[in-house]
């Protein structure tokens, strides 16, 4: 379902856009995601709604050792992509799961700020961005995502998100669209 209204209160929640992750092989242009993001991010800014960075220093705990990343990640693999910044007003979330909710201050420092909505940009699709798209809907969000503003490492996962998850979670469009409705 196309977006059709942003609440008063809507915050902007990008992703694991950090420079270890942006250079990863991706179906879509992970610049154009960056850039696409930025645009939001600029735009939420400029109307005082929050912008919160999220990345990922770390993995769940568990028999998952395996699944990531092989060797020590460089010193600025978690560092949000300079384009994005963070601003003096952005809150930074750092998360050790795929989900930017679960053990984090996430929910609280929304909630403190009367977020009632979250529009959601970043990488992976099929991860990250998903994880936090359910977790966002359970705990009572309006959750929109930036369709042109994701990507992931397999095609396929990107395009059952996109189409399949995301609309039965809230509302997906364009960031152009997006932008035009923050008005």
């Amino acid at each position: 379902m196309t977006a059709t209204v942003l609440d008063p209160r809507t915050a902007l929640v990008v992703v694991d856009l950090q420079k270890g992750i942006v250079g990863l092989p991706t179906a879509h242009p992970a610049e154009d995601v960056v850039a696409r993001s930025v645009t939001l991010a600029d735009a939420f800014r400029a109307k005082d709604l929050p912008v919160f960075l999220v990345r990922v220093t770390g993995g769940a705990p568990g028999r998952n050792e395996s699944r990531g990343p092989s060797g020590k990640p460089a010193a600025d693999w978690a560092d949000i992509v300079p384009e994005l910044g963070p601003r003096e007003s952005d809150i930074v979330v750092t998360k050790q799961q795929w989900g930017a909710f679960h053990g984090t201050a996430l929910d609280l420092e929304l909630r403190r700020r009367g977020v009632t909505q979250v529009v959601l940009t970043g990488i992976a699709t099929s991860i990250g961005v998903e994880s936090t798209a359910r977790a966002a809907h359970e705990h009572g969000y309006h959750v929109t995502i930036a369709t042109d503003a994701v990507t992931d490492m397999d095609a396929d996962a990107h395009r059952n998100s996109v189409e399949k998850i995301f609309p039965r979670l809230g509302e997906t469009d364009t960031t152009d669209a997006i932008v035009k409705l923050l008005g």
